[in-house]
């Protein structure tokens, strides 16, 4: 064998080789790729069955209302009786609350014929209304002192003490509305020297 087949020789073989290894290289990456794409696989589909299994559980839940709260309803014995005191400037009214149909009696006379004004007759009722026992209730009231504004006014604070006395739970609302409180305004007096309160007499230079 000459000198030039036993290169020829050996530059096949160093050929074959390479081929080898530049077809195992290539099978390397394929597999690599491969897991790579099987992996990513894998996890997309536990994802989307994850997100799949929430949106079950979501949509099985039920959704859980708020429970709406009911105002408080005023509830008497047959025979029962509340007394209360209600003030406003200087009136004073006494009040007894019992079971019945709404009827309200000042002084021995009807709320209507003592309070012949509407806005009078709302002011006495109010603290009922608040509370929805305009027709559950009778009502009987002695006022003195004052004017008839400040006596629906008397009449009112006392309407709301009582139903205090008959039912403590009733207190939010009325004080929310702010029944339940002594309104303390009242006229200023007169000053020496002065027209009214306040009011001073006009300058005169001479």
């Amino acid at each position: 064998m000459s000198a030039d087949e036993n290169n020829l020789n050996e530059e096949a073989a160093s050929t074959e080789d390479a081929s080898v290894k530049d077809e195992t290289a290539v099978n390397e990456e394929t597999a690599v790729n491969e897991e790579t794409a099987a992996s990513e696989a894998t996890a997309v589909s536990e994802e989307t069955a994850g997100s799949e299994e929430t949106a079950v559980s979501e949509a099985s839940t039920p959704a859980v209302e708020p429970t709406p709260v009911k105002d408080p309803v005023l509830s008497l014995a047959a025979d029962a009786r509340y007394t209360a005191t209600g003030k406003r400037k200087t009136a004073v009214a006494r009040v007894i609350l019992k079971p019945g149909t709404g009827k309200i009696e000042v002084n021995g006379r009807a709320l209507e014929e003592y309070f012949p004004r509407p806005t009078l007759q709302m002011t006495a009722r109010e603290s009922l209304a608040k509370v929805d026992s305009v027709n559950k209730v009778d009502v009987i009231a002695r006022v003195h002192g004052g004017g008839v504004a400040a006596q629906a006014g008397a009449v009112r604070h006392g309407i709301a003490r009582a139903l205090l006395e008959a039912d403590e739970t009733l207190r939010p609302p009325l004080k929310k509305a702010g029944f339940l409180t002594r309104d303390a305004r009242v006229k200023e007096r007169k000053k020496a020297g002065l027209k009214k309160a306040r009011k001073r007499p006009q300058f005169s230079k001479r």
